[in-house]
């Protein structure tokens, strides 16, 4: 494997690209109309343009990724998470065309892209399920007599869905058919499949993820949990590994259960499989990511093992170098993810230009990152721009230099999600460990993140007086509505 095309952009294409560097791999960069100037582009020894800054005409192309491939002799791609990395149509055509893809075959990620045939393989493994359907619902009238056997509250889930899409919480049977009807449609919408199945819904659980990686030969291990309950809109925004919340006995387990699953469909590479956890610590599988996660470089901080070298040298067909019994955790690391969207307006999606943008260092801090000042952030693309990472010795040491690290980090131009995230760390449930998926729903309100004592709130006063007498006349011609840089940006 002599040069690989990162068939991605931002910080994940640099991320696999210094990886790839490291083993003396020649990479190539793909970028659409937007990126002509970004940082991925001028890291990679290589850079092909693919097409307009719609991801359907760029990032999304098969056929353009493909003859990118052709034109620079790449022998590989890795496809690092988002647009193409588990579709596998994709996974085909580079078979057919004679191109490596770092990543599982196209037959696991059939099983695992859709929850129910991921679940019928886990059950023949026997890993704990939650009481559920098995099958498309079909008939609405049979699915109120299930609904009523699994107990309510249910949750209807799409079986190709993610994101929270196609997704409803009923907590009455009246309630039923109209959610029913209208989580088929929006799966219908969201992914080309209106099949959903039912749930029993867990009010309050931990999301908690297990890393496996395994190679052609039959080796799999487990690189132990993160811990990823604060969300917003059903996605993660804050990760730490290890979860606060296990215990040796529990962590043996969950990483025997994501072993077997990914046994179960003969996976190849590095996944992630999803648990909840409810109250009295019982886990369940949820899915698998047939991928690298956004959250890998916390793995990565616990356990000293580069997981894009170790993507590369599976897809290369050699055995696993690493056993379980070598593999330990060291420390405690915590990534917040730094998206363009504003916390105290419901997380909504930001854009514009970076008029400052300053990282910060030392000890234990990583920053997975592919902007700079004066860059500007696209309404093209998804809203998340960086990855701050810290590690120390302890959690509570992990918790302070998060919070260091947020004050260095500055950030002018957009909205960001940094005041909540120094928010999170202050906050005693997260610093206790108890905190649910529920986190965001529970304890943030937009006055959390205001000028919270009386020094704050005069600096505030000065400035915003400020503000005001000199633009006063604009403000009197052309009143100002209150929306974000992404709305007013947006192409239709």
């Amino acid at each position: 494997m002599k040069k690989i095309l990162v068939a991605n952009r931002g910080e994940i294409a640099i991320r696999i690209m210094r990886s790839a560097r490291e083993m003396g791999i020649a990479t190539v960069a793909v970028f659409s109309a937007a990126d002509r100037l970004a940082l991925h582009v001028q890291y990679a020894d290589e850079a092909v343009y693919i097409g307009e800054a719609a991801s359907n005409l760029s990032y999304l192309s098969i056929e353009n990724i493909i003859n990118a491939c052709k034109a620079t002799h790449a022998d590989a791609v890795h496809p690092g998470y988002g647009f193409l990395s588990e579709n596998p149509t994709f996974a085909k055509a580079l078979q057919e065309a004679g191109i490596k893809l770092i990543g599982p075959s196209s037959e696991a990620m059939e099983i695992m892209g859709n929850k129910l045939s991921a679940k019928e393989a886990a059950l023949r493994y026997n890993i704990p399920m939650i009481k559920g359907t098995k099958k498309p619902i079909r008939d609405i009238e049979e699915a109120k007599v299930q609904a009523e056997e699994i107990g309510f509250p249910i949750l209807i889930k799409a079986a190709a869905g993610g994101g929270g899409k196609g997704m409803r919480i009923v907590k009455t049977q009246s309630e039923f058919k109209e959610e029913l009807k209208s989580a088929i449609s929006e799966a219908k919408s969201a992914f080309g499949d209106d099949s959903v199945f039912l749930e029993r819904y867990i009010a309050s659980p931990k999301h908690i993820e297990i890393q496996v990686l395994a190679d052609e030969h039959g080796n799999v291990i487990h690189l132990f949990e993160r811990e990823c309950s604060i969300q917003r809109r059903h996605q993660k925004v804050i990760e730490e590994a290890p979860s606060p919340t296990l215990d040796a006995k529990i962590r043996e387990e969950m990483g025997a259960c994501a072993i077997n699953v990914a046994r179960s469909c003969n996976y190849v590479g590095a996944g992630t499989v999803e648990f909840i956890m409810d109250s009295d610590h019982n886990f369940y599988f949820l899915e698998m990511n047939t991928r690298l996660q956004v959250e890998h470089p916390i793995t990565e901080m616990i356990t000293g093992v580069d997981l894009v070298k170790e993507q590369i040298k599976i897809a290369r067909g050699e055995v696993l170098a690493l056993r379980q019994e070598d593999l330990s955790i060291h420390g405690h690391a915590i990534e917040l993810r730094i998206y363009a969207e504003d916390p105290a307006n419901n997380f909504f999606p930001d854009s514009g230009i970076l008029k400052t943008y300053k990282l910060p260092e030392g000890p234990g801090v990583r920053v997975d990152n592919a902007y700079e000042a004066g860059m500007e952030i696209s309404v093209y693309y998804d809203p998340m721009i960086a990855k701050l990472v810290v590690w120390a010795a302890t959690r509570e040491e992990a918790i302070q230099r998060m919070k260091r690290a947020i004050d260095e980090y500055q950030i002018t131009g957009i909205e960001s999600t940094l005041a909540f995230g120094k928010f999170v760390m202050d906050h005693p449930v997260f610093q206790k460990g108890s905190y649910t998926t529920n986190f965001v729903d529970s304890y943030f309100n937009t006055r959390t993140i205001s000028p919270n004592n009386e020094e704050e709130a005069k600096v505030a006063a000065i400035i915003a007086s400020h503000i005001f007498s000199k633009e006063l006349h604009e403000t009197l011609t052309e009143p100002k509505t209150v929306s974000s840089n992404w709305k007013r940006n947006r192409v239709n």
